[in-house]
């Protein structure tokens, strides 16, 4: 019995492997590529109103928050996947290193949509999209 459990799960680890990646490639996609299209929206979006930067930043947090804890979540999948005790050691240094901008990203994130000047606000949503996209970079460098 314990051998088909084993060769059942084995059958199933090449389609968990494509949902867990496609799970973290489409989450990636929102965060990182929807902060992109966030920059490229806002100065149409002040020409339209005051207020519209605003309100279109609410409605793209009501997606961007549940993909970032989509990332976060596959990402903790991607990692057990991986084995990191098995890899070498710049491969862990990469990792930390990704978990860091990974926290960086979010955290910045979260204090540009808490900022109150337009100051605060440019710094903040700089800084979390950088290191967004410093995340996806280090992923490919994982992937790789």
């Amino acid at each position: 019995m314990a051998g088909t459990l084993s060769a059942s799960t084995d059958s199933l680890a090449p389609a968990l492997d494509a949902l867990r990646l496609s799970l973290h490639i489409l989450a990636a996609t929102v965060w990182v590529g929807g902060q992109l299209v966030m920059v490229g929206l806002v100065g149409t979006a002040r020409r339209i109103s005051a207020d519209a930067p605003r309100a279109i930043a609410r409605a793209f947090a009501r997606i961007s928050w549940p993909a970032f804890a989509v990332l976060i979540a596959t990402g903790i999948w991607n990692v057990a996947a991986t084995h990191p005790a098995q890899q070498s050691g710049p491969w862990r240094v990469v990792l930390w290193v990704k978990v860091a901008v990974v926290v960086m990203a979010g955290l910045a994130a979260y204090l540009h949509s808490r900022s109150s000047t337009k100051r605060a606000t440019a710094l903040w949503g700089s800084l979390s999209g950088l290191s967004a996209l410093g995340a996806l970079v280090l992923g490919v460098f994982l992937a790789g």
